[in-house]
């Protein structure tokens, strides 16, 4: 058996060489899953003494109120629950236009505000019971069914993450151990092959068995040592039933127990000082630490019960999770893309000056040629050999090679390739092709929450150019980042924030301070002119634009004959012009395009500047305008 000073300085290696991929994986299960749980402790001290003078705030308060309304429910029924959510709704909302109606975490209008609100009120949970009692005409049955489903979603998290998680912090752990690259997407390996509800079902009943056993004490001991490598096994081969994993780690358990304690004591000094840092230390270093040395222990023990032969141990069959899979195994496996890089070793023809570097730098070009579609496809195939590049160089597990066959992703067909570049006749195209879906989105908006037909935008055509603008930016701009679709999906929102921003300061300044639309009160919003579900729902649309509908619109395009296309954009340009030269004198305004409905709270209105207003009206309605 290797010493623990040799477990302990292997993994030391292992953690240093992958410091942040264990940290996020330690982390992540310390929030979600049953492990690491006093690693969080930190957070919840800094919430309580954050501001001792303030009543409570954030997600306590959240508790406070909704455990006002369910004592409500519970005293004197659903409505009663109903009227006290509602006041604790005003309340917030009241609170959050104390500062004024430009209050940048102001909850008063939005989706996100709904949300916020409905969620810190306790309104949801109204909402939901009000669903079940119109279904069975009974609030006190409702009450129970609704305790009852709420158990039951507790219940289903807990069997299907919780516990699941323990699996997959080992299996990248283990990972971690032989190779120097371990991908995010590891995460969902269970997914991948197709196993997941089988080791949620099977960590359920190692958290059952262990429940009987600790029933005896002295049992429960004994048990939690020697069912403690089943995470481990199951990481290695989640193909195995629960009672084959339980089993075998008895086996491997067998004359280790006491080692196993010792190894256990030999921590408790980081677990004191993660006592006194309030858990810092636990996530910084000892966690990570902790999970990279039982990996090394349970190699150990794997290696043991090969080499005495113990039963079943073959059954732990995932040799290159160990060691490194031989050169020609790898080009056997992975032909496919030894052949896409045999092909990308012949030239292509490459642009020269000012065509070069539009190209390269913003994706333009002016013509789309049998050149230029070689070009592409030269980079797809890139793009493919450099996502299994790890696997060929044995820098990572090589995932073709796995006990079990993973699920394949879903091939993106050639021609939605998301890597092209666009011709001008094509951009001016999809320019006007996206601020006429912006358009159509709105006018549908308005048509299905007000019940009319609503001409949305500055210019009187059936076009928002925000909308096309934003479009063309995101894939002239942001061409270098397509590749890093979690990267492009945050700079789309901020260049869409910045296009929005400065599009609503031009027309205020243009229109003598004209405003066609004004975010106030939404939560998230920088001085009523973008706010965080629009940006959102912009980076949304972004993605979608760059990886699916402007690759299928541009094929379209590119079927179209020069002699047509041509003449089609010079008139749309023209018509363009014109409705931008019409509309500085005579803008398209009026009744839900510059002029807003107002907010009521207690008897009187806030108007969009702030200002409080005496109206004898009740009812005013709030609508969101994406322009």
């Amino acid at each position: 058996m290797i010493k623990r000073k040799d477990l302990k300085r292997n993994a030391k290696h292992v953690f240093r060489r992958h410091y942040g991929l264990l940290l996020l994986a330690c982390l992540f299960v310390a929030v979600l899953g049953n492990e690491f749980k006093n690693s969080t402790t930190f957070v919840s001290i800094g919430v309580g003494v954050a501001e001792e003078e303030k009543i409570v705030s954030g997600t306590a308060m959240t508790a406070i109120n909704t455990s006002e309304v369910i004592e409500r429910v519970i005293q004197d029924g659903i409505a009663a629950g109903k009227q006290t959510a509602e006041e604790i709704k005003e309340e917030e909302i009241e609170k959050s236009t104390e500062a004024g109606a430009n209050t940048i975490l102001g909850h008063s209008r939005g989706i996100l505000a709904n949300v916020v609100n409905s969620v810190t009120s306790g309104s949801v949970f109204i909402t939901m019971l009000s669903a079940a009692n119109t279904l069975i005409h009974s609030s006190d049955v409702a009450i129970i069914l609704f305790i009852l489903i709420s158990a039951s979603v507790m219940l289903a998290a807990w069997y299907f993450i919780r516990n699941t998680l323990a699996v997959v912090l080992r299996r990248i752990s283990l990972e971690c151990r032989m190779y120097e690259k371990v991908p995010v997407s590891r995460f969902i390996f269970l997914i991948r092959v197709r196993r997941w509800c089988r080791v949620a079902g099977d960590m359920f009943l190692l958290a059952l068995f262990k429940f009987l056993w600790n029933l005896t004490v002295i049992g429960g001991i004994i048990k939690h040592y020697s069912y403690r490598m089943v995470p481990f096994i199951l990481a290695e081969n989640p193909n195995l039933k629960a009672r084959e994993a339980i089993t075998l780690s008895r086996k491997m358990m067998k004359g280790h127990k006491w080692e196993c304690f010792v190894l256990d004591v030999t921590f408790w000094g980081w677990d004191i000082l993660g006592i006194i840092t309030l858990g810092i230390s636990n996530v910084f270093f000892s966690n990570p630490y902790k999970i990279c040395t039982f990996s090394e222990y349970y190699t150990e023990l794997r290696r043991l019960g090969i080499e005495n032969k113990i039963e079943d141990i073959e059954v732990l069959c995932d040799v290159y999770l160990y060691e490194k899979a031989p050169e020609d195994v790898l080009k056997e496996n992975y032909a496919d893309i030894e052949g896409l890089i045999e092909k990308n070793k012949l030239p292509i023809e490459e642009r020269k000056g000012a065509l070069r570097f539009l190209a390269n730098t913003f994706g333009v070009v002016l013509v789309v040629d049998a050149d230029e579609r070689k070009r592409e496809e030269y980079h797809e195939r890139r793009l493919k050999i450099s996502s299994y590049k790890d696997y060929i160089e044995g820098k990572a597990y090589p995932n073709r090679l796995f006990v079990i066959p993973e699920k394949k992703k879903v091939a993106v067909a050639e021609n939605i390739s998301y890597l092209r570049s666009y011709s001008l006749a094509s951009l001016i195209m999809l320019f006007f092709g996206f601020s006429f879906i912006g358009w159509l989105w709105e006018v549908s908006l308005h048509v299905v929450k007000d019940g009319m037909f609503i001409n949305r935008g500055v210019l009187h055509g059936p076009w928002l150019p925000i909308y096309g603008a934003g479009g063309v930016l995101i894939l002239i701009i942001l061409k270098k980042l397509r590749e890093y679709p979690p990267v492009e999906f945050v700079a789309a929102m901020l260049l869409c924030g910045c296009v929005e921003y400065a599009s609503s300061y031009y027309l205020q300044v243009a229109h003598n301070g004209k405003k066609w639309w004004d975010y106030s009160g939404y939560f998230l919003n920088l001085n009523g002119r973008i706010c965080a579900e629009g940006v959102l729902v912009f980076g949304l649309g972004g993605m979608g634009i760059v990886y699916v509908l402007a690759p299928l619109m541009d094929n379209f395009i590119r079927k179209m004959k020069l002699q047509i296309l041509i003449p089609i954009c010079v008139i749309l340009l023209g018509i363009f012009v014109a409705d931008n030269i019409y509309s500085l004198k005579h803008p398209n305004a009026g009744k839900g395009i510059t002029d807003y409905h107002q907010i009521q709270y207690q008897g009187s209105m806030v108007g969009l500047d702030g200002k409080e207003e005496k109206n004898d009206c009740d009812t005013f309605i709030t609508s969101i305008y994406y322009i």
